[in-house]
This record gives C-alpha cells, structure tokens and sequence, in this order.
C-alpha cells in the first residue's frame, strides 16, 4: 500500500521551513540580562559580554506645560512664595545620560545571530 505522495511532500516541506525558521532566529530575541563589574551577563548563556552596545533613544525631549510653586528668596529680598509657569516645549539637543551600574536588571535584545547584543532598558519589578 503507497503512502499519500502529498503528505509526504507536506511533510518535507514543514520539516524543511522549520529546521531553517529555527536557524534564523536561533540567538535572536529579548532576554534579561544582569551589568558586572566588567560586562554584561546574559540570564540565558554562560559567558558574560565585555563589549556590548546601548540603545540611544532618538526624537525630541518633550516638556509639557505645567506650573511650579515654591519660594523666591536672594540675599536682600525675600519674596516668599511664588510660582512659575513654563509653557509647553521640545528640546532637540539634550542628553540623558543611561547611568546603569553592577547589580542592574536589563532588558537585552541579541542582534547578528547573537554576537553582539544591545542593552534595551534598564528593568525594576512593579513594586518599585
């Protein structure tokens, strides 16, 4: 008794796109990652990273409108208190500086089939 050829054709070709699906996002994808003292350390892989890339976010600083209350005081005059109005703003030079330090849960992406990998985001827990 023969055997369907289609399903055997299906067959082969599920076998193949997966085995090449699987080998073109092996090593691609988000994983929590942990900053050393000297690197990087993937949650996910043993070796730790001592050169690894930092996302800049690009795009304009935007200040919305708001008020500040406080008080106004200089070395002959005391104004007491007083407020400030500074109206609504983009700044398109302005740089945030990523401060991570040793101990810092991050959110990494891997890149160029996993050789390099780029530090996303610094992650804290719901609760703070």
């Amino acid at each position: 008794m023969n055997k369907d050829p289609y399903g055997q054709l299906a067959s082969a070709l599920f076998s193949s796109v997966g085995k090449h699906a699987k080998q073109a996002l092996g090593g691609v994808g988000a994983v929590l990652g942990t900053i050393t003292g000297t690197g990087l350390k993937l949650d996910d892989f043993k070796h730790e990273f001592q050169d690894y890339m930092v996302a800049e976010l690009p795009g304009l600083f935007s200040v919305p409108r708001h008020n500040m209350n406080g008080i106004a005081t200089s070395a002959e005059h005391n104004w007491g208190e007083t407020s400030f109005d500074f109206q609504k703003t983009e700044i398109e030079d302005v740089s945030l500086k990523l401060a991570l330090k040793p101990g810092d849960r991050v959110l990494v992406v891997q890149v160029n089939g996993g050789n390099d990998v780029v530090v996303v985001c610094k992650v804290v827990s719901a609760n703070g």
